[in-house]
């Protein structure tokens, strides 16, 4: 049955605040150039939820967005935030009433830092009521990333040898469980502060300082790897590439390398997809790919199905204890400049979520 226009909760109170408080990127700004406003809140338009925001992630993207080097962010000012997890507190037209009340995750690419959020009802997926808001959301952006580059594009199996560079940070650590869940043997490059926590998880940790890093990885792997996940992008691409097993599959998902170098935030972005491009078509078997988690997004309904099983499926690994959150630290929305600064330093592991 659907409802008309709903205004309650489930648990009968006010459904939606008068007011939403949302972090605002006025520019390219330092993290304490980002603006804390409030502004009239708006009720749901039809086929659209609000949620209460309940945790929201500080990811790399957000990083790059602040910089104007995200390869299609939206024009200053607006709101990022990649994604969330939250409760839905009020619902439009056409929307079920009985998704009120409810915790839905959700990927939003920006408008996820703020205490209310609407987001059209096909995009929610159900949070299990069992799992912490905070670590479910440590596993939205990641999560479907991690899965989906795992298993769409590197398909790897058990018994497989993968390298998972920066295996310390929120997609990393990601996939270094997932991949040991698959039965693959995993090796993760991190600083060596980071190297407990990475062993912790499963991998053979490298320090990717180490003059010796390329002789190392060598020793780990002599036939080469299955896969390699690279986040890092730039120069570094090529011995990733070189790395791999004679059928081996490279992922790339990002240009860290160049996070802070002024200029263009598409060339290196091309440079890239044009590496890998070549490689693609080189007379051998190996295979290379850019990972970009809104691809295909033009098939809605396709989209939205891959998406949504993807992520359901990382959420019952996490909620029967498989999978470890790695929550680096709980920062109030307030702090959003503290946050950033914190997700960005280098000396995290796992994710900054902004709370409330």
């Amino acid at each position: 049955m659907y409802d008309s226009h709903v205004r309650v909760s489930a648990a009968g109170s006010p459904a939606a605040s008068s007011t939403v408080t949302e972090a605002v990127l006025p520019g390219i700004v330092e993290p304490d150039g980002i603006q804390v406003r409030t502004r009239p809140a708006r009720p749901a338009g039809p086929g659209q939820v609000v949620l209460a925001m309940e945790a929201a992630g500080v990811s790399f993207a957000e990083q790059q967005m602040r910089r104007g080097k995200y390869y299609d962010q939206p024009p200053f000012p607006f709101v990022p935030g990649y994604d969330l997890v939250g409760r839905a507190v009020d619902a439009g037209e056409g929307v079920p009433g009985r998704v009120l009340g409810r915790r839905f995750a959700v990927l939003t690419k920006t408008g996820a830092w703020a205490s209310h959020v609407s987001v059209d009802v096909g995009d929610l997926t159900e949070v299990p009521e069992p799992v912490d808001s905070a670590d479910a959301e440590t596993f939205v952006v990641n999560g479907i990333t991690a899965y989906q580059m795992l298993h769409r594009l590197a398909e790897v199996r058990a018994g497989d040898t993968v390298l998972v560079l920066g295996a310390n940070g929120g997609v990393g650590s990601t996939l270094v469980q997932l991949a040991r869940i698959a039965g693959a043997k995993v090796v993760g490059t991190a600083s060596s502060k980071h190297h407990d926590a990475v062993r912790t998880l499963g991998a053979t940790p490298l320090d990717y300082r180490d003059p010796g890093l390329h002789e190392q990885l060598r020793a780990l792997a002599p036939k080469g790897y299955d896969a390699v996940f690279d986040h890092v992008g730039g120069e570094g691409i090529v011995t990733s590439y070189r790395l791999l097993a004679p059928k081996g599959t490279l992922v790339s998902y990002g240009t860290a390398s160049t996070r802070d170098v002024q200029g263009s935030s598409k060339a290196p972005v091309l440079k890239l997809f044009a590496r890998l491009m070549w490689w693609n078509a080189a007379p051998n078997c190996k295979s290379a790919h850019f990972y970009n988690i809104w691809a295909g997004r033009r098939r809605l309904d396709t989209f939205r199905a891959k998406l949504h099983a993807d992520l359901t499926q990382v959420f019952a690994l996490l909620a029967d204890g498989s999978l470890t959150p790695q929550v680096a630290a709980r920062i109030p929305l307030a702090d959003v400049a503290k946050a950033v600064e914190m997700a960005e330093s280098g000396t995290v592991v796992g994710k900054v979520v902004l709370v409330p």
